[in-house]
């Protein structure tokens, strides 16, 4: 189990994140238009898996904005935004924020995906949602980068992720 903070207050989740070096689980989660899918169908691309509570709240929908604006100028890599909303309000969020260079995938079928990342929030008023963490995959699903955002209100480390998703040590997000 980790722990994290909300407003400072402490809670636990399900485990650890998947360690650099070590390959990312697969998944079943669900698509936009209802459809599993499955961390094998972006084998071939570096990725940010970037896992929030809810697209629907300000943080997590300003982050994934920050990381879409991003990588729209990398089309060899792929977003991939994962959270308990349902198809429907993710697509609504991402319309709402004009966000098209990316991939929402909601966990509403199953939580074993939550409790496999080690990121399900065990107890407190967030209990049942998914902890903020990112992941940066290789083509083949190694983790490169594994972050856990210890406060669940704070925005991730977006430049370590993205020098390490770019293997770029000079990228500046600006």
């Amino acid at each position: 189990m980790a722990e994290i903070t909300f407003k400072g207050n402490p809670f636990t989740t399900s485990g650890e994140l998947p360690q650099v070096g070590t390959s990312a689980p697969d998944f079943r989660l669900v698509d936009e238009n209802l459809t599993d899918r499955s961390l094998k169908d972006f084998q071939g691309k570096r990725k940010i898996l970037y896992i929030v509570p809810s697209l629907d709240t300000s943080v997590c929908s300003l982050s994934t904005k920050k990381f879409n604006d991003v990588i729209q100028r990398h089309p060899q890599v792929q977003l991939i935004i994962a959270s308990m909303d349902s198809p429907f309000a993710q697509k609504r969020v991402c319309s709402q924020e004009k966000m098209t260079n990316l991939t929402t995938l909601s966990i509403l079928r199953s939580k074993e995906f939550a409790e496999t990342y080690g990121v399900l929030i065990k107890n407190g008023p967030l209990e049942g949602l998914c902890a903020r963490a990112i992941l940066v995959l290789d083509e083949n699903n190694q983790v490169l980068y594994s972050e856990l955002v210890r406060e669940v209100t704070s925005e991730p480390s977006y430049e370590t992720a993205l020098k390490v998703l770019l293997k770029n040590p000079h990228f500046s997000y600006a």
